[in-house]
Formats: C-alpha cells, structure tokens, sequence
C-alpha cells in the first residue's frame, strides 16, 4: 500500500518489520522477511536514504524505524507538492493541445492505436481521465481490457461521479457469465440499454474523445482502433449514440432478475391521456374524463409529441406504438 509514497514491495516489507519491533539487526531482518542478508543490507540502505529508519544507540548494527507519522507524513507532503505541480503543468499542457486541436487539419483529427497492448493502454487512460460521463456501444466479443481491470476502472470512475450509460447488442447476452457481469453493473450505478445490433463499438469520454476499436474479422479479434478528437466525425458518433439511447430499452434489476423497461416509458397520466386521443376523444373530452383543463390536456399532448420528435398528432399515434408506450 506504500507504492504511492515511493516505497517499493522489499522496502516496505522491511519497514514494516520494523515498525513491529523496538530494533533489530540484519540478521533478524532477513530471517523474518525471509530474504538474503545482503538483499535486507541494500534496502536499509534505501530506507536511511528515505529517512524511515536508522541506526539504533545500542549498536550500529541494530536499526530502528523512524516514526510512521512523521517519516511517512514527510513523504505524503513531497507527493502532494509533486502531484500539485504536476497537476499544473498539466493545465499548461492541456491549454497547448486545445491550441494545437484548433489548427488540425481533416488528417489529424483521426489517431491510429495499433496493437492489443496500446489500445488497452488507451482505454485504461480515457477512463481513468473522464469527469463527467462514459458512453459506450458494446458488441460481444473484442475486450480490449480483462473484466477484472475494467470492474475496477468503472467503480473509480464512479465514485468519482462520472455517469455511465452503455448500450449493449443483444448478441452480448450469449456471452457466458455476461448475467453476473450485468447484475454487477446495475448495482454499482451503471445504465445499461440494449438493441437488437449495434452498427459499431466505441468508447466515447466526456462527449470529447472516443476510442473506435476496428474487428479483424479474420481473427475475430482487435488489433487496431481509432482515435476521435473533436471534429465533424466525433459529431457524428455522439449523434449516432444518442439516436440509439433514446430509443433502447432500459435494463432494471428487480426481485424477479434483469428486464427490460421501455427507455422513455411515459407518466401513468399520460398514458391515459394519450389513450383516450387514440381512441378519437377531443382534447376537451379528454379533460373532462379525467378531470384536467383544456390547457393541460394540450400541453401534455404538446409535451408527448416533442419528446416522439413529431409535428402532428398521427406522427404522435405511430411513435407511440413503435416506442411501446401503450
């Protein structure tokens, strides 16, 4: 647990035998973490270096550790001002990309990764840097990552309040164990939707990058992907994933198990509004069945037709069947 303070797996393992007792010589060191004498001589070498032990009064022989609090405390504070000029250096090297992105021709603005072990790196990197959302359409197959690193990815950047929306191919549930996995997702925040066939896997981060992984059908695996950065065709992307969402059965978890809710089910109220106008009822008819005024009858209706994306009423009637909303 100590790596983030510098200190390597030897070195804290020596340290912490340490810490458990009043002093010991190398000797002690060694049979207890059960190394070499001469691998424990260079670590306490290390370690004096670090200030996190030194030689005991009673003999030079004997080392004792130096306190956690303050030896350890010191390292924590050097970090910190380490990560906080990084952090501004960053900032200068983020407004340097903006500019450069701006003077991109059509050429640049697609980056090839080739390579399994480049475009994992890749992905590790997007998810790790997102802040606000992961949007991702997933086909079966073509893991660019192992589940293990992805679980751990996914509840970072969750508990850093970053949303996940997902939509799946409906091929992906023939995946063995792909249930456990789901039932995972849902449970750690994760909105999965899911559709017949998805036109293309992606990975998009932030609405301002997305990783395209390319199937080789030969191998049925990826060895290349493409890199989006803001431009017509990263538009296009964002676009093509949003029509996709909005349509897509959501995927819930209830007693029963997983299944599928209709994405943009409509409120009990207007339902009913909405099948009574079916049946031929007048907007005022309508009120008066279940106690509404005129007005609220048409904004309600109004509402319904902006979200189905229609401009009259028979479009509202085909959209609504189409989405299952009656």
């Amino acid at each position: 647990m100590l790596d983030a303070l510098g200190l390597d797996n030897l070195e804290e393992t020596v340290y912490r035998q340490l810490v458990g007792a009043p002093s010991a010589n190398l000797e002690e060191l060694a049979e207890a973490a059960e190394l070499d004498t001469f691998a424990v001589s260079a670590v306490l070498s290390a370690l004096e270096g670090k200030g996190l032990v030194a030689r005991a009064s009673a003999g030079q022989d004997r080392y004792v550790a130096s306190p956690p609090a303050v030896a350890l405390g010191a390292l924590l504070v050097q970090r910190q001002d380490e990560l906080r000029r990084a952090q501004v250096e960053m900032t200068e090297l983020a407004g340097l990309y903006r500019g450069s992105v701006a003077r991109r021709d059509v050429a640049d603005v697609v980056d090839v990764v080739h390579g399994t072990e480049a475009i994992a790196q890749r992905f590790a990197q997007l998810q790790y840097s997102a802040k606000k959302c992961i949007q991702a359409l997933q086909k079966p197959q073509a893991a660019v990552v192992t589940r293990e690193d992805a679980d751990e990815a996914e509840r970072a950047a969750i508990e850093r309040g970053v949303r996940h929306d997902i939509v799946l191919e409906r091929s992906v549930f023939d995946t063995p164990g792909i249930y456990e996995t789901i039932d995972s997702a849902l449970e750690i925040g994760i909105e999965l939707r899911v559709v017949p066939t998805v036109p293309l896997r992606a990975f998009i981060v932030d609405r301002e990058i997305a990783l395209i992984p390319l199937m080789n059908s030969e191998h049925n695996t990826v060895q290349d992907a493409l890199l989006l950065h803001p431009s017509g065709l990263l538009d296009a992307i964002l676009a093509l994933f949003d029509l996709i969402w909005t349509s897509a059965p959501k995927l819930v978890a209830t007693p029963e198990g997983t299944v599928e809710m209709a994405a943009d089910r409509l409120e009990p109220l207007d339902t009913k509004v909405l099948s009574l106008l079916l049946a031929g009822l007048t907007d005022a008819s309508i009120g008066a069945q279940l106690g509404l005024s005129l007005r609220t009858v048409q904004r309600r209706v109004r509402q319904m037709m902006d979200r189905a994306q229609v401009g009259t009423r028979l479009q509202l009637g085909y959209e609504a069947g189409r989405r299952g909303w009656l």
